[in-house]
């Protein structure tokens, strides 16, 4: 049974695509812990609408304003406290979705990291190629190392020009598996299964 917390080096990174992939593929549970904003259409609604028969559990915290989530929490006088968040009980796979990076803040001084380490889940990291993203990569690997979380799966979304990837795959460690899923930029059941599929190729 797998359990997988699938993380990004920042924002828009395609962790929700990411995770449907993986989603699918693992014929998991999903579970986003906190949701910030967009409620009419959460990530929970978009791995419904974008894989076949996902169970998605409730979120722990949901805002309305789409923001980092300890702004969002503030704006509703919330403040998230991580012993709140208990993984949902399921016999099946799980993938969890975070927000946003590793050093989004849920409260002043507790980060997205936190929760991981608290969860006890090995990390995907979600990878997209832009001017910045080798350094972005890096040093989220480091705060993972730091904190002794294990990097199950780098995943890198979309396509990363030569002397990109060869630079973030030297930095992974030899255990560390990598994951290509090609760019998906209208995500549909079809597209995100045929991305699945193409990972069952590949024997993650």
């Amino acid at each position: 049974m797998t359990q997988l917390f699938i993380t990004g080096i920042g924002t828009e990174v395609g962790k929700t695509i990411c995770s449907a992939v993986l989603t699918q593929y693992f014929k998991a549970d999903y579970w986003k812990p906190v949701q910030s904003g967009d409620l009419d259409y959460t990530d929970s609604h978009k791995i419904e609408s974008w894989t076949e028969n996902t169970v998605c559990h409730p979120e722990t915290y949901s805002f309305k304003l789409a923001a980092s989530p300890h702004q969002s929490a503030r704006e509703e006088n919330v403040q998230i406290d991580l012993d709140q968040f208990h993984l949902p009980e399921t016999q099946n796979s799980l993938i969890v979705e975070g927000a946003g990076g590793l050093m989004v803040p849920l409260t002043d001084d507790i980060f997205m990291i936190d929760l991981i380490e608290k969860l006890d889940l090995p990390v995907a990291l979600v990878v997209r190629n832009y001017l910045g993203c080798i350094n972005h990569t890096l040093l989220s690997i480091m705060a993972l190392e730091q904190k002794k979380l294990k990097l199950e799966y780098l995943i890198l979304n979309g396509v990363f020009p030569p002397d990109t990837e060869r630079v973030i795959c030297n930095f992974i460690k030899r255990e560390t598996r990598i994951i290509r899923i090609p760019e998906i930029d209208q995500p549909t059941k079809d597209s995100i299964k045929a991305a699945a599929e193409q990972l069952t190729k590949t024997k993650l």
